[in-house]
């Protein structure tokens, strides 16, 4: 198998994030197609991250965020890839944002602000956000949580659906299962949203009141981005901000 995190699908699920090859860095906005190029944007990295399919793939990295300007994979049985920015650590890339993991138990607020354009594709639009036992920078981590902002008819969380929830003032479909390698939480919204500025940390707690994490865990990234499964040409990520206090 490849480095990166391969999730185990079935025709009704989605799956997330994988390996991003630091095949770019520091490099000035603008296009990357190499499928696990990435580049640093601020606070933040901006990833590729293609692992679904061999096809091309092409985002512009904007001064705040990206969007996908060429998307050739299909894949019916979930995502081709996860373009998306994060802050934090991912398979050795650390944002300068947050250079290492941060103990939740720690954590006091982790604001985040996200713009998102949609598309007439088969997709999802998603935050992913990794837990651990330990403050690890590389590999895969235990707990994944995910939260889904919007999405296209066909695609659905891993696992099945365990309850619902109000986080951050909103409700959400509650999902919980494992892919084969990681434990995944998902919220998924009941309608689609645009745009918000919330805490992650709501969710982090959330998550461990279901038995998701603990509070002596780490936080080792915030992410944010598309899961195209078809098309998604003009998927957008317009603006994104995330810290940790």
């Amino acid at each position: 198998m490849r480095r990166q995190r391969i999730r185990l699908l079935t025709l009704a699920l989605a799956a997330g994030t994988a390996v991003a090859v630091p095949t770019t860095a520091d490099a000035a906005p603008g296009p990357i197609c190499a499928r696990f190029g990435s580049t640093v944007q601020g606070n933040y990295y901006v990833q590729n991250n293609v692992w679904g399919s061999t096809a091309t793939q092409c985002i512009n990295v904007t001064s705040s965020g990206f969007q996908i300007t060429r998307q050739d994979g299909v894949n019916a049985s979930g995502p081709v890839s996860y373009p998306s920015i994060f802050l934090g650590c991912h398979y050795t890339l650390c944002s300068p944002g947050m250079r290492t993991p941060r103990q939740i138990s720690g954590i006091s607020s982790a604001r985040s602000s996200i713009s998102y354009t949609f598309t007439n594709a088969k997709y999802v639009a998603a935050y992913d956000i990794w837990l651990d036992p330990t403050p690890k920078t590389n590999g895969v981590n235990q707990q994944e949580i995910m939260i889904w902002f919007n999405k296209s008819t066909t695609p659905q969380p891993i696992g099945s659906v365990t309850g619902t929830a109000s986080v951050g003032g909103r409700s959400w479909q509650v999902w919980t299962g494992n892919n084969g390698k990681n434990n995944v939480i998902s919220y998924v919204s009941t309608s689609a949203i645009s745009s918000w500025s919330f805490d992650v940390k709501a969710f982090l707690n959330d998550s461990i009141a279901r038995g998701h994490g603990s509070s002596s865990w780490y936080l080792t990234s915030i992410q944010a981005g598309f899961e195209p499964w078809a098309g998604g040409i003009g998927l957008t990520v317009n603006s994104f901000s995330a810290s940790v206090s």
